[in-house]
This record gives C-alpha cells, sequence and structure tokens, in this order.
C-alpha cells in the first residue's frame, strides 16, 4: 500500500455507513492513515519507509467490508506518527515542545515516558523522530483540527447507535508486529482487549475469540494489549456502551518490509468479515436485556 505526501489532509477521516444500519457495531481503524503531511515529513529526521512502521497499515481495509453487513465503519486518513487517537487529548512530553505547555496536559503518563504520548516522540525501535523541538502551537493546532473532531464525531455515532438500539459496540480494530513474537511457535495471530474485562459484556470478546479460534487462529486476551483509550474511553457496559479492540499480527496478511498486502490478506479480510456477522448476531441476541432496559 502506498503512503502519500500531500499539502492538506483532506477528509481528515471518514465514517462509511451501510445502506441500511442493522446493528449498533462501529468497527474503528485510528491507525491505518497513510496520508502525510508535507510539513511533517519535512520535520521529520527520518525517511517516510521509518515513520510508517507506527501505522497499521490496510487494516482499514481488512475492515472495510462491514459496512456491506449493516454495520458502520470509521478510520482516519493522517497516520499515527502524526497525532495518535488513541491517547488521551494532552498526553504531551514537554521535551518535545517549544513553548509551555497547557497547565491541564498530561506530562507524566507511561505512554509519555516512552515516546509514545499524543503527538509521538518516537516510532520504530526507538527512533527519535523530529531533530529539534516544535513549537507548542503545532501540537495544539493537531489536536484541536484532528483529535477533537474525530472524537466527537466518533462519540455522536456510538450515543445515535445506543439510542436507535439500546446499546452500542465499537470495535477498535490495530495491527501489531510480527517482531513481538520470538519465534513461529510462540507466535500469537489475534489479541482480542477488554481492559480487563471492564469494557466490555463478557460475550463480546468470547463470541470474538471462539470465532477466530474455529478459523483457526491462536488468540490471546489483553497480554500484551489491553486496549488504549479509545477503549478505556468507549467502554461504559453499565450505560450500554461497549468497547473491546483487536489487534492482528501484520505476518497474517502483509509483507512488513515493503508495506504490501501478502497472497494471505483477502482469506483474512473474509474471514474477519464472517467473524463481525457472528459477533453482530450473537450479541445482539445475548444484549438484548441490556436494550430492553433503556427502552
Amino acid at each position: 500500500m502506498m503512503a502519500v505526501i500531500a499539502d492538506m489532509v483532506d477528509p481528515t477521516f471518514e465514517i462509511v455507513e451501510p445502506a441500511r444500519l442493522t446493528a449498533p457495531f462501529l468497527f474503528n481503524s485510528p491507525h491505518s492513515g497513510v496520508i502525510y503531511p508535507r510539513a511533517f515529513v519535512e520535520q521529520s529526521r527520518l525517511p517516510l519507509q521509518t515513520l510508517r512502521r507506527s501505522e497499521d497499515t490496510l487494516v482499514d481495509a481488512l475492515f472495510r467490508d462491514v459496512t456491506q453487513s449493516g454495520m458502520a465503519f470509521m478510520r482516519a486518513h493522517f497516520p499515527r506518527c502524526y497525532l495518535d487517537l488513541n491517547r488521551e487529548p494532552y498526553e504531551l512530553d514537554p521535551r518535545m515542545f517549544e513553548g509551555r505547555l497547557p497547565a491541564f496536559a498530561n506530562t507524566r503518563s507511561m505512554r509519555v515516558s516512552g515516546g509514545l504520548g499524543t503527538i509521538a516522540r518516537i516510532v520504530g525501535e526507538a527512533q527519535e523522530i523530529y531533530a529539534r523541538r516544535i513549537p507548542i502551537d503545532d501540537a495544539i493546532v493537531r489536536i484541536e483540527t484532528l483529535y477533537k473532531p474525530y472524537h466527537r464525531a466518533l462519540r455522536q455515532r456510538m450515543v445515535q447507535m445506543q439510542r436507535a438500539f439500546g446499546v452500542a459496540v465499537l470495535v477498535d480494530c490495530h495491527s501489531m508486529p510480527s517482531g513481538c513474537h520470538r519465534d513461529e511457535r510462540s507466535r500469537v495471530d489475534m489479541v482480542i482487549g477488554d481492559r480487563y474485562g471492564t469494557s466490555c459484556a463478557p460475550v463480546l470478546p468470547d463470541i470474538m475469540e471462539t470465532e477466530l479460534r474455529r478459523r483457526g487462529y491462536s488468540v490471546v486476551r489483553n497480554k500484551p494489549y489491553a486496549g488504549g483509550f479509545i477503549t478505556e474511553h468507549y467502554g461504559n457496559p453499565a450505560s450500554g456502551m461497549h468497547a473491546l479492540q483487536i489487534e492482528i499480527n501484520r505476518a497474517l496478511y502483509m509483507d512488513e518490509p515493503t508495506y504490501q498486502a501478502s497472497e494471505r490478506f483477502d482469506a483474512l479480510r473474509q474471514d474477519l468479515l464472517d467473524v463481525a456477522q457472528a459477533l453482530s448476531r450473537i450479541a445482539q441476541i445475548e444484549l438484548a436485556p441490556a436494550r430492553h432496559a433503556a427502552e
């Protein structure tokens, strides 16, 4: 898949609606954007190929077909290394910026310490993105014009689904590098995250894991990925809002050095569509009591 360098990212994100919404599901791909702002690329000390290492490359293409089955789909067009939507809005590292950070900025989170705040400091194997400090106003513009509109639209869509169906389910879709597994024997194909059982009804990860294993994939829960800010922030089962995360091993569907789909891509895409359909079908029955309570 080719990345694009552009003067502007327009539109910055999209919500793809089905012809008719028949299930309260929104599949979200916040890290698959491949349109790189030209000014950002020029700011960076790294080549584009290295910047791309934080992408969830092709994850949007893996899941977009859910719209054919009555579910909604959302994706960002800008890259994660430019702005990370799966963070608090102001997780900022003061060492990165010229100028004073807002007093309410979270400068001490573990993610900031690791260089992976809302505006990332590193990419890949701890490689510094920027050659010098960047103006804090630059960060604020990214947050105000990209982060906040995205989350405003995401929240609005979830509320609309909850009103229509009594419940709303967000599936946050991500990928993980194959290098995080030492050898083939220890390789995990999928990681399902539900914030250790707090972000959604247990039936949702249960169904997803069962359906994935039925298709031959190895699956674990919450380790090493329990779900990030999006899963934690939007998941509130008591109010009928459910969120879970899926991480997919990139070796299943792409050639990582070239960012190109492999011959296994189409088979995985079909499997994921089948899993999404089963999740929607069964979950709506299992979550029906919550719907009636809401009504």
